[in-house]
């Protein structure tokens, strides 16, 4: 057995200091105050945490890992090394890669590869398509899979799906969540016909929020939105960017939702002030939108607007990012960073260290009906990260990225706290790697 304690908790929403013991791959038993002296004599791993915080592994439901396809930019084994080292667990990757997961030996294939390769717990979505919808409806094992991402909008990938049948189809008769990325393509192709037009083929990186608008955003949520309502959806929508799409949402208790909304780490640090410093290697779809909007973020995080906080992990090698705006992909790699991301605006005031423990860990539990795991209880599996404070204060680095693309948009952002180690089902997966990966497929307890 293996104990961890004098560390920093939380727990029922409260911070307290304790120990968690842990018995193979589970949660044995989590107290506050010092254990007595018989549980260090009968365990024979004894970690002193010294004041750290020890909590639920991260679970990041939207990240790309351009497995198979592209992995010149990125593997399942690659980004679960980097995801782990930021103290992310489990992840549930996207269809969008090459070929596109939309069929189900496509999916049987991510597995294989993920149960080769994976440090981290893994999952995946399917793709919806304007011709697989029968079997989305009648053939997936969605105890299996999380549900079934729709592209609304064109991104990376080609999946855009805007046949108002299909959309019907898809939202009213899929018995599982639908994950939605939402902009309106037409006022997208409006906003780069405009922007070719002033410009050429050298359309300036500050121009990227302007053709994927806030409007393009808000029409297509909307839309969504109300077909939802109508057809009675699980709907969640990916990456809300603008102030106003959150006018859609409504704070309250995840059971009694039907229509969820998640935001990204980078649409919560970033804005578009940054263009001018960061260029293309911030370009994402959507795309990242006025300090107004990502205020208007931070604060439905607080408020219970927003449901969960991710990622949207998308590596691209530096010499894609570096291309002229109309030829740079979209997409950032974040995974890595993304806890010490919240936990140092949880520090700039914007929400607690028990708020950015709910949206990246309680809550992606409950919102996919995860089965024990994004919490530190007993019974639950071990999926733990240590955290240490740095009150002096570091930067990031390209130097520290373990992630294949090899940079971060966030080089050079100051941070104070640091993972220091991660364990998956009770193994420790960084910063000693093991022989052999102890990592699991996702279930899900649908209702």
């Amino acid at each position: 057995m293996k104990i961890i304690y004098n560390a920093r908790l939380v727990m029922a929403g409260a911070v307290s200091t304790g120990y968690v013991l842990i018995d193979g791959e589970k949660i044995q038993e989590v107290a506050a105050g010092c254990p007595d002296g018989h549980l260090l004599d009968v365990c024979d791993d004894c970690v002193d945490a010294a004041g750290a915080w020890l909590l639920p592994g991260v679970i990041d439901t939207h990240v790309h890992l351009r497995e198979p396809g592209l992995t010149h930019k990125a593997t399942i084994a690659s980004e679960s090394r980097a995801a782990v080292a930021g103290g992310v667990t489990s992840f549930i990757d996207m269809p969008n890669v090459v070929p596109p997961t939309v069929t189900l030996d496509a999916l049987a294939d991510k597995w294989a590869r993920a149960e080769q390769g994976s440090l981290a717990n893994y999952s995946f979505y399917v793709g919806a398509t304007a011709t697989n919808v029968d079997m989305l409806v009648h053939e997936v094992d969605y105890s299996l899979v999380p549900g079934v991402k729709v592209f609304l909008g064109s991104s990376t990938g080609g999946m855009l799906v805007d046949d108002a049948q299909v959309l019907r189809r898809i939202f009213g008769q899929v018995p599982a969540l639908i994950a939605v990325h939402s902009e309106d393509e037409t006022m997208i192709r409006q906003g780069l016909e405009q922007a070719r037009a002033r410009y050429g083929d050298d359309v300036p990186v500050q121009c990227h929020p302007l053709i994927r608008s806030r409007q393009a955003c808000y029409r297509s949520t909307l839309r969504a939105v109300e077909l939802a309502r109508q057809l009675g959806t699980r709907l969640h929508v990916l990456h809300v960017t603008t102030a106003r799409e959150l006018e859609l949402f409504a704070s309250g208790d995840l059971a009694d939702k039907r229509i969820t909304a998640e935001a990204c780490v980078g649409h919560l640090w970033f804005c578009d002030s940054d263009y001018d410093r960061l260029g293309t290697r911030i370009k994402v779809n959507p795309a990242i939108k006025t300090a107004a909007d990502r205020d208007a973020l931070r604060r439905a995080v607080a408020s219970g607007v927003i449901d969960v906080v991710s990622t949207d992990h998308a590596p691209h090698t530096l010499s894609e990012k570096c291309q002229k705006y109309l030829k740079s992909p979209s997409g950032m790699p974040l995974a890595q960073f993304s806890l010490v991301t919240m936990l140092e605006l949880s520090r700039q005031g914007w929400f607690s260290i028990e708020q950015v423990i709910d949206k990246m860990c309680h809550a992606p539990a409950r919102l996919f009906g995860i089965a024990n795991r994004g919490y530190v209880r007993a019974g639950y599996q071990a999926d733990l990260v240590m955290v240490r404070d740095v009150p002096q204060g570091y930067r990031l680095a390209d130097e520290d990225v373990r992630s294949l693309c090899g940079w971060t948009p966030l080089a050079g952002a100051e941070m104070h706290h640091r993972v220091v180690c991660t364990w998956v089902n009770g193994v420790e997966v960084y910063p000693h790697e093991p022989e052999r990966s102890p990592a699991q497929a996702l279930h899900y307890d649908r209702v």
